[in-house]
């Protein structure tokens, strides 16, 4: 890309898509269509369609999806299986029909098998059991990734997918209804304290351990992506993370911390885990060039101050 590239920001309202429009700013790119749910509905063809005719953008980020945490995955396994089947298959067909460059697929680390060896490499894609609180999201991020391998075989299109580890930053969704795990611990615990709560009851057992990418690292790793991964056959996509990880029960006296929250931290062993470990291996990331450079400590500093001082804090 340079600065001149017209570039199709998909989702760029949402997490992710906010800091790839954030990073290609700093960069000097001055050719960036932004669009989000209220531009056009990414699950109508018709749509998706009409805007590429028009638009045709020479790049694309797909970063719109449907995503929720443990919660809402389990509880509405049919909608996150057919929202985000739909905006794939819209997506990337469009985007081959009216010549896009280069395109790049946004996919999770909940594709690999619950019980993988770890750290999760490429490799082990498809070799066991899903996580089955989510495992329909992991079935359409597989299927998304897959097709980018499809239509680079059979039409010669150069369309890359990324695997990110759990992400977090600025942006990103307080619901306790369905949000993931860390904006949920920063709004309980931020909540917590301004009532004068003596104690936080959290999920779980807080021993499985997880990953953490601050979402601005992220956007720098895509916009790295795009310049410097080509795909080939039946290997499209590479893990992008941290390379460590910390149990949930270390990631809540952070957050505590964090917040300033002092009270007791009470562990609901009643409700599920999920999976015990997700740890990507980043070897190949590394050795293309790039590694994450903000510290859990200082990227959930940060965040904890963005919630607590926006105008909506304290609500989804």
């Amino acid at each position: 890309m340079n600065c001149n590239s017209k570039i199709h920001v998909a989702g760029a309202k949402g997490l992710v898509g906010s800091a790839i429009c954030r990073r290609l700013g700093a960069g000097g790119f001055s050719n960036v269509i932004a669009t989000d749910i209220g531009d056009f509905d990414l699950t109508d063809p018709r749509a998706v369609d009409a805007f590429y005719a028009t638009e045709k953008p020479g790049y694309v980020f797909v970063a719109a999806a449907k995503v929720g945490g443990i919660r809402a995955n389990d509880a509405y396994p049919a909608d996150f299986l057919r929202i985000n089947l739909q905006i794939e298959v819209n997506v990337i067909d469009a985007a081959f029909r009216h010549g896009v460059e280069k395109l790049l697929f946004l996919g999770s680390s909940c594709i690999y098998p619950k019980l993988a060896p770890q750290p999760l490499k490429e490799e082990y894609l498809l070799t066991g059991p899903l996580e089955s609180t989510n495992d329909a999201y992991a079935i359409a991020k597989i299927a998304g990734l897959m097709m980018c391998d499809a239509y680079n075989r059979q039409h010669g299109t150069r369309f890359i997918a990324a695997m990110p580890t759990n992400l977090y930053g600025p942006g990103d969704n307080f619901d306790l209804q369905n949000s993931h795990v860390l904006p949920a611990l920063i709004r309980k615990f931020v909540e917590a304290k301004a009532a004068g709560q003596g104690a936080v009851e959290l999920w779980g057992t807080g021993t499985p351990r997880r990953e953490f990418l601050y979402v601005d690292d992220l956007a720098d790793a895509l916009v790295f992506l795009m310049d410097h991964f080509e795909p080939a056959a039946r290997d499209v996509f590479v893990n992008v993370g941290t390379g460590t990880d910390v149990t949930i029960a270390e990631l809540a006296a952070l957050v505590a911390s964090a917040v300033g929250y002092d009270g007791a931290i009470c562990w609901n062993t009643a409700m599920p885990d999920g999976t015990p470990q997700k740890l990507l291996d980043v070897s190949r990331m590394t050795a293309l060039g790039w590694t994450a450079q903000t510290a859990l400590e200082d990227g959930v500093a940060k965040t904890v101050e963005w919630y607590a001082t926006r105008p909506t804090s304290g609500n989804p």
